[in-house]
């Protein structure tokens, strides 16, 4: 990807009309660890593997982010820069809330997002971030889900995954996401555990320790369940995988 006549600014277009620091930027969510996220009718659900640079020595780098009340996103890439867009949002929704006393709207919000971060590809003393998000939330329309880019494009997604190796959980969601409107919040987190599965390496497997699940509803807040409190669905995950060869 090294392309040292037309990669060192932000602002300068290659011949073929392209802007090849962004690019990095996007190649920087790709080697990020993967998440994954789905919708329901009446609940989104995000999971993600977390890294750890030594299993045994450190803890794993934290992937979801409570916003507000009814909304939260997982992230891959740069966790530095997801940390500064947290606070960024989650002042934005506290400043809405102060002044129309009313939680702010998903889809809003995800446009002020993806602003920003098409402000940071205009300016050549800026950086585009290197990071993705996955944005859940529930507001007037219904539980929704969005993927914000570095280069400020964003979309609304039915299910989605990004960071390393997602497109095996793309494969496994493409297959089954007529399922997910009407399923139930147990059925959707399983089927984003087995996505986000397809995602891990070779003798990598998903545990209580490198596994993080959020879920928000109609009528439940966003919340996030680590460590002792993931263990629950990756055991249910677990069972169903021991119990489909006898089943066959």
């Amino acid at each position: 990807m090294f392309r040292n006549q037309y990669d060192n600014d932000i602002t300068t277009w290659s011949p073929q009309g392209r802007l090849h620091q962004v690019e990095y930027a996007m190649e920087a969510v790709k080697q990020g660890s993967a998440t994954v996220g789905a919708r329901s009718k009446t609940h989104a659900v995000l999971v993600a593997l977390k890294r750890a640079p030594h299993a045994e020595l450190s803890s794993y780098q934290l992937k979801l982010f409570g916003l507000d009340k009814h909304m939260g996103m997982s992230i891959a890439g740069l966790t530095s820069d997801a940390r500064l867009l947290a606070r960024y949002i989650r002042t934005e929704c506290m400043n809405h809330k102060y002044i129309f006393q009313d939680a702010l709207p998903v889809q809003r919000l995800v446009t002020r997002v993806a602003d920003k971060s098409q402000k940071c590809t205009q300016l050549s003393h800026k950086r585009p971030f290197g990071v993705g998000l996955l944005i859940a939330g529930v507001d007037s329309s219904g539980p929704c889900l969005y993927q914000t880019c570095p280069s400020g494009q964003y979309y609304n997604w039915k299910s989605i995954a990004i960071g390393a190796r997602s497109q095996s959980a793309k494969t496994y969601l493409e297959r089954h996401y007529e399922s997910f409107e009407d399923a139930t919040t147990e059925e959707l987190v399983k089927h984003c555990l087995k996505a986000l599965q397809a995602t891990c390496g070779e003798g990598v497997e998903l545990n209580q320790m490198n596994t993080s699940v959020a879920i928000v509803g109609i009528d439940s807040d966003f919340t996030i369940y680590d460590d002792d409190q993931v263990a629950h669905w990756v055991d249910l995950l677990q069972e169903q995988d021991g119990a489909a060869p006898m089943q066959e």
